[in-house]
């Protein structure tokens, strides 16, 4: 089970739509997820087409009474879609802070973390969606956590406060020696501007390898997904909202904690004997796709990485058995690509990993780590 806690002190950089979205990818890919509202906004209830207002029974009484007399966390648990759960907010959860604050409450902030300890449900994620500070939900949220996501708005001002909050985790970390795996994730991106291209430069120069590849667009679909109650995966697979988003969960995948990743194998040896795998690492050349057709008369190679043009910036190899072989340099990512054949668009036949481009078309996706 991997623990994920979305958190930033600040508003409005995309912490809900991120729990809400990313676990309707997940699900989606065939994962057990369970979404846990820490914040008494309740917005990933509401993302999730819960009234909060018309619920019995939310995380308040699973976190406010002692361990012996606390309602179970499956008790209040909601199915809100095919292998997606949430655990409900409410407005009363605003209390809860004061609550234990005021009493001194031994074990304050480990409450989540007891309560998923007795959880009898399998999940392989839990996401927790944290209020917009640091108080005793948020920690509650840390501790209970393996990993953090900071959703960090591609602007200068949302790199300041970032700033703050990192030094936060980290010392929770020395204090309770709780070790987190930390990324950063930016968000509301608008490619139509200098000031977001230079910001996510920014933000790439200044965190590096703690940035995830894939970035959030501005994408009005997304808003429209949580006015509706549903993840973006169930509203709109064609818009750039889904395609990064399911960028995001395919990356998380594949980019698990040492302990689990030696466990996945690689596309490489995943593939069929009687198949020839889609592509192979060329330590000279970069990454060598394979595509096997007898009676193509060309055979050329698109994707985000050269902007969709058929072959630009590929290296094309044709040997006699009808195998043609296309080199592309990049680097570690998520890529999305198609074969065009004889003008006609395919999806690699030997990559089973899709997702529906906005275009309308189906197109392969490419995990480099």
């Amino acid at each position: 089970m991997r623990a994920i806690a979305v958190v930033n002190q600040k508003g409005g950089c995309g912490k809900t739509t991120t729990v809400v979205s990313l676990g309707g990818c997940l699900s989606e890919e065939g994962h057990r997820v369970l979404v846990i509202d820490m914040d008494p906004q309740a917005h990933s209830t509401i993302g999730l087409g819960l009234d909060p207002d018309l619920l019995d029974e939310n995380l308040y009484e699973v976190l406010a009474e002692g361990e012996s007399s606390a309602a179970k966390l499956d008790e209040i648990v909601v199915s809100v879609a095919p292998n997606l759960d949430v655990a409900p907010s409410g407005v009363i959860l605003s209390a809860l802070e004061q609550k234990l604050a005021a009493e001194g409450a031994a074990g304050r902030t480990e409450r989540l973390a007891r309560a998923l300890d007795l959880a009898p449900e399998p999940y392989e994620f839990i996401l927790i969606d944290c209020p917009p500070n640091v108080g005793i939900l948020t920690f509650n949220a840390l501790r209970a956590a393996t990993e953090v996501v900071v959703p960090l708005e591609t602007s200068y001002f949302a790199m300041h406060g970032v700033t703050k909050l990192l030094e936060t985790i980290g010392l929770l970390e020395e204090r309770i020696g709780h070790d987190l795996r930390l990324r950063i994730l930016p968000t509301l991106f608008d490619g139509r501007t200098r000031f977001a291209k230079r910001a996510l430069a920014e933000i790439r120069e200044t965190y590096k390898d703690l940035v995830f590849d894939t970035v959030i667009r501005q994408n009005v679909r997304l808003r429209e997904a949580a006015q509706r109650g549903v993840p973006i995966s169930r509203l709109d697979k064609r818009c750039y909202g889904f395609v990064d988003y399911m960028s995001l969960a395919l990356e998380i995948l594949f980019d698990r904690p040492e302990e689990v990743a030696e466990e996945t194998p690689s596309l490489e040896t995943s593939a069929s004997a009687e198949t020839s795998p889609p592509l192979r690492p060329s330590e000279e050349k970069g990454v060598v796709f394979t595509y096997r057709n007898l009676d193509a008369r060309e055979v050329q190679l698109a994707g985000d990485f050269n902007n969709w043009i058929p072959d630009r910036d590929v290296e094309t190899r044709q040997n006699p058995d009808g195998t043609w072989e296309k080199v592309v340099r990049l680097g570690p990512g998520v890529y999305q690509y198609q074969y065009y054949i004889d003008g006609s668009w395919e999806a690699d036949p030997s990559n089973p990993r899709r997702v529906e481009g906005p275009a309308g078309r189906v197109n392969s996706v490419l995990i480099i780590n």
